[in-house]
């Protein structure tokens, strides 16, 4: 999950060094099919099943999946326009983890624990002070996007979840979910431009940020979630915004202040806490609900 987590965390870095035009938008979208298509050659070598990908894609816990992946791009980029970087990763990123214990409560049982509460907390807390500095006011429709779009972590998160204890592969559920996720947001792709594309560096951007930080951060997050509940794996998750940070101050210059310091900091304490609770923590059946 860590592991993920960081992946995940590359990818702000990766688009900073890519070439000039590029939009978050159209570079998520692109990220999303390009991940999609890695992971259906994957299949086949890696001894799944396209076969068994195909019966999968009608199922309701797959189109869970793959609108909360689609709508995941489009709430919170639309957040970070409306309400500043800082405020829209806050509010998306840190109340992911608070709205997938709830919605993992309500829909596979799992009762939040102490030491849940307390590792989201403590991680939380470090997301806080890490973008204290740069909060400016976001206006309420920003706020409910990125309210919107940590909804959408959660949801994709649990509907996994659910995928996952039918016997799904750790490489189906990503897949068929970005595939069809990319298929529903074409029309928005058409509306950005691409030009960038035509660069090498357009081509390695669109390679790097489609197999490293979906493909194989994907089918980390999917195999994660085998031994642990979506709680616990939303708030290992919080290891993005952390590693994001380290590698704005080593690879592009970005300075920290003392403030944002102490963040990650505890954020990684956050981490650290939620990792060894959930190493320690035993996997009992869990019944599996009807989406």
């Amino acid at each position: 999950m860590l592991a993920a987590g960081a992946l995940f965390g590359t990818a702000g870095t990766a688009q900073a060094l890519g070439p000039e035009g590029t939009t978050p938008m159209g570079v998520g979208i692109l990220r999303i099919a390009v991940g999609a298509l890695v992971l259906l050659v994957a299949i086949p070598l890696l001894g799944g099943s396209l076969r068994r990908l195909v019966g999968l894609v009608g199922t309701p816990a797959m189109w869970v999946t793959a609108l909360a992946a689609g709508l995941y791009q489009l709430c919170f980029f639309a957040a970070v326009d409306r309400s500043g970087v800082a405020l829209g990763t806050l509010v998306a990123v840190g109340s992911a983890p608070i709205l997938a214990g709830l919605l993992a409560w309500a829909v596979l049982g799992h009762r939040p624990t102490v030491g849940w509460l307390l590792a989201t907390a403590v991680c939380v807390t470090g997301l806080g002070l890490l973008t204290a500095g740069d909060l400016g006011g976001g206006d309420a429709v920003g706020l409910l996007l990125a309210l919107g779009a940590a909804g959408c972590i959660a949801a994709y998160n649990v509907a996994a979840k659910v995928q996952l204890d039918r016997g799904v592969g750790a490489l189906e559920v990503p897949a068929g979910s970005f595939l069809l996720a990319s298929v529903l947001l074409l029309p928005v792709l058409a509306t950005q431009p691409l030009a960038w594309l035509g660069s090498p560096e357009g081509v390695a951007l669109a390679l790097y940020l489609g197999i490293a930080t979906m493909g194989v951060a994907n089918v980390l997050l999917t195999r994660g979630m085998r031994a642990l509940r979506s709680g616990p794996v939303t708030t290992l998750m919080l290891a993005d915004p952390a590693v994001a940070t380290v590698l704005g101050v080593v690879v592009l210059g970005e300075r920290l202040s003392v403030m944002a310091g102490v963040g990650v900091a505890v954020i990684f304490a956050g981490l650290a806490l939620q990792g060894a609770l959930a190493s320690r923590g035993r996997s009992e059946p869990e019944p599996v609900p009807a989406i």
